[in-house]
């Protein structure tokens, strides 16, 4: 074997070690993940064979390695394969980042051109879809239709969020929230359609307490029952007012030698009894 040769396939068993190595680190690095934010999970060995949110990302990377070397049609059939195993669906043509964890997972729908960032995490039920109209796909192809997820978003069980916009860094959805537009970095969405509860002009850092399906617990401000407060407080002003006015004016006739309203009634009635 010449020494040209020699050096190529060293080099190609230098890439194939180093690629191995990338892949071990990534994978430890999803098992990692999970372990941190589920205590249910006591071994990585369990994670491996129990954890169906685990499996499908799995699936999901060899799918979207299929994807991006134009494979479509095998990317699509090992991303069918995730849904039959895992009952989570994941498009091989959206992008998805490091240590993304999927809890209990079932029915979990991730659309073609959703994009998610690092340390996400997702609950079941939970769907990342679009809204364009089911006519004239041609048009729709190649086009962003799905949300795109900054770091650190968690999206509580049964929440959807639909459309091509962003949920800012931080950000967490509550349980069945439906978001449709722009969520800001560090904010709180709960409700139908979804609304911020809790803002931050600092979003958390990565160090901040883990919030379990994007629900924070406590004293949490409901933005219907503050606008209620509000309306009755306005109710209540207009009322004094009212009664000022009312007051007002009877103190008027009573200096004007006009016959209050009480004077008038008993006049009448003393004419009736008198007829």
């Amino acid at each position: 074997m010449s020494d040209r040769a020699t050096e190529s396939a060293a080099t190609k068993g230098g890439d194939i070690s180093t690629m191995g190595e990338a892949m071990f680190k990534s994978l430890r690095a999803e098992i990692d993940a999970t372990m941190q934010r589920d205590p249910a999970a006591r071994s990585r060995l369990e994670v491996v064979l129990c954890y169906p949110g685990f499996q499908a990302i799995m699936l999901y990377r060899l799918s979207s390695a299929c994807w991006r070397r134009k494979w479509y049609l095998l990317g699509r059939w090992i991303s069918a394969i995730g849904r039959i195993l895992t009952g989570i669906e994941i498009h091989p043509g959206a992008t998805i980042g490091k240590r993304f964890f999927i809890d209990h997972g079932m029915g979990v729908v991730i659309g073609e051109t959703a994009e998610i960032g690092d340390d996400v995490t997702l609950y079941q039920g939970v769907t990342l879809g679009g809204t364009s109209p089911s006519v004239d796909s041609d048009s729709q192809r190649n086009v962003k239709r799905h949300p795109t997820l900054a770091d650190n978003v968690i999206v509580g069980s049964g929440a959807q969020i639909l459309g091509p916009f962003t949920v800012g860094r931080c950000a967490r959805i509550g349980a069945n929230a439906v978001v449709t537009k722009e969520v800001p970095e560090g904010a709180t969405i709960v409700g139908i359609p979804g609304r911020a509860i809790q803002t931050s002009r600092t979003p958390q850092s990565e160090t901040a307490p883990f919030v379990a399906y994007g629900t924070p617990t406590g004293n949490i401000p409901d933005p219907i029952a503050r606008a209620l407060d509000g309306l009755l407080d306005e109710v209540q002003s207009l009322r004094a007012r009212v009664n000022e006015l009312e007051s007002r004016g009877k103190e008027d006739s009573d200096g004007n030698g006009l016959p209050a309203e009480g004077d008038e009634r008993e006049a009448a009635e003393t004419k009736q009894s008198s007829q």
